[in-house]
């Protein structure tokens, strides 16, 4: 009888332990039955750490990665693809039978695929709330659906406003309202982005990357005004499975 050949994979992040990566592969190798493959977290401190991961576990092929590293982490790669280059931020890594490192980015992939099945010909523009690793993929994919955006930030920026300058106009002119904080998010369940939520009507989106809880304040405050809610489990799911197919092609 051979020997099981055994494939290593992981969640690099801080605080991880509430991570959907884990629970959504371990549940994926087992329904389609990959012997000896696994999937887990690594929980680090601080991105220098991550050199140690990765010499620690040569059977290690690839890794998700999540906050607060997805800028952090590209200093210490070996490559990058091209869109994560254009994006500034990687979520998978793929480490090659050679043990080369190449950051691509999924994130933008599926945003886009999760959001494309809501829109109608008047969303023509988008606020984005935050400006981390998080928020650069979805600004890609907001590009490459043809979609306008402005970023919302706690303090004023050369490409962003702050939440104090949102108001009826801004609603009025942006039809598409996206969480890219991770305010809300559990344990924290009734915090949500300062914003005015009676602007909100039927002609808006509102989408929160955050998928725990499934419908955080955000959303709940959005959809009680009438507006169109998605949460961040449909773009999670479809960004698995693009970064399956890197980590195995």
């Amino acid at each position: 009888m051979s020997d099981i050949i055994r494939k290593r994979y992981g969640l690099l992040g801080r605080n991880i332990s509430y991570s959907f990566s884990k629970g959504y592969f371990t549940d994926k190798f087992t329904a389609e039955n990959f012997v000896g493959y696994t999937y887990e977290n690594f929980d680090i401190k601080a991105i220098a750490s991550f050199t140690e991961v990765v010499k620690n576990n040569s059977d290690l092929k690839g890794l998700s990665v999540t906050i607060p590293y997805k800028e952090s982490v590209i200093p210490f790669l070996d490559k990058l693809s091209k869109k994560a280059a254009l994006i500034g931020a990687v979520n998978t890594i793929k480490i090659t039978k050679k043990g080369k490192i190449k950051g691509y980015n999924t994130d933008y992939y599926g945003f886009k695929k999760a959001l494309e099945p809501l829109l109608q010909q008047h969303h023509k523009k988008a606020l984005i709330l935050g400006t981390g690793g998080a928020s650069k993929g979805v600004a890609f994919a907001l590009d490459e659906l043809d979609i306008a955006y402005t970023f919302v930030s706690r303090e004023a920026k050369e490409n962003s406003i702050d939440y104090n300058r949102i108001n009826a106009t801004t609603f009025d002119n942006y039809q598409i309202i996206i969480n890219a904080t991770p305010v809300g998010t559990s344990p924290n369940t009734e915090a949500f982005p300062l914003i005015p939520y009676d602007y909100f009507t039927d002609r808006h989106i509102a989408f929160d990357l955050i998928y725990n809880p499934a419908e955080t304040q955000f959303l709940k405050k959005a959809k009680e005004k009438g507006a169109k809610i998605k949460n961040g489990y449909d773009m999670l799911v479809f960004q698995a499975e693009k970064a399956w197919k890197i980590w195995n092609k």
